[in-house]
């Protein structure tokens, strides 16, 4: 537990948690007003807003969608036997969007905002891991239908066959070492995002360079968000970015 003291311009800052006794009479001795925080004092309120904002933003249950857009932007050659269309056209790229939209982000959300409102949740974000395990079962039924229908349909890109296996493959992963102890999912989507571009980089004869590097630095900023917010330890932050990228990567040498 980390303390820090502030009066004006004047900062102390203190780690060991031995010396609450001291602290507390240092505070009614010199009017100072502590400060308590779990892993970063230093925190500011605009570092936090910047890190909610950025947690919100890459959210896992965003992401299948994100990168379905973005493959369709940074290689459309893998989309070349596509029709866009629409949405109720059948094997439209839009029609698969709209697939994957409502099985990786409406389902989902629906039945985690469910288990909240029947108190099988503490909180939305799930913090603590015991939270995940039910949410987590039926998003894995989501994440599976996705693939199944996807990709039995004709014309579905191997690259879009890859991300929703890896995605659904992750899902698993996520499950399963949940159960032993908490883990990053931002960190595993992250990771996940890196291999899924390592995949692309050896499909597409475009030079990928500048976009994986793109790609590793809004992975870093993922990371930090989580760590400033408190919500994971480094730990658990850097095993969720090697899980999601041996997964994703792992989905592709599979298919």
């Amino acid at each position: 537990m980390w303390v820090v003291l502030s009066c004006k311009r004047r900062v102390v800052l203190l780690a060991d948690s031995r010396l609450t006794t001291a602290l507390c009479y240092l505070c009614r001795m010199q009017k100072l007003q502590p400060i308590e925080g779990d892993h970063y004092p230093f925190l500011t309120r605009l570092s936090r807003t910047l890190a909610t904002f950025v947690s919100y933003i890459f959210h896992p249950l965003f992401m299948p969608v994100v990168l379905m857009l973005l493959l369709y932007k940074l290689a459309p050659v893998h989309f070349a036997g596509m029709p866009q269309g629409n949405a109720f056209q059948k094997g439209s790229f839009f029609n698969l969007l709209v697939i994957v939209g409502v099985c990786t982000v409406l389902f989902p959300l629906l039945t985690i905002l469910l288990m909240k409102a029947l108190g099988f949740l503490k909180d939305i974000e799930m913090r603590d891991s015991k939270d995940r395990i039910m949410p987590l079962m039926g998003i894995m039924i989501f994440y599976f239908w996705a693939y199944h229908v996807v990709s039995n349909l004709p014309g579905t890109p191997l690259i879009l066959k890859v991300l929703l296996l890896g995605s659904f493959w992750n899902i698993i992963a996520v499950f399963m070492i949940n159960i032993f102890f908490k883990i990053s999912m931002h960190a595993v989507a992250a990771g996940g995002t890196i291999g899924l571009v390592l995949a692309l980089m050896i499909q597409n004869p475009i030079n990928m360079l500048p976009v994986f590097y793109l790609f590793l630095f809004l992975a870093a900023i993922i990371g930090v968000a989580r760590l400033l917010l408190g919500a994971h330890r480094q730990g658990e932050v850097w095993f969720g970015y090697i899980v999601g990228l041996i997964v994703m990567f792992g989905a592709y040498l599979y298919i």
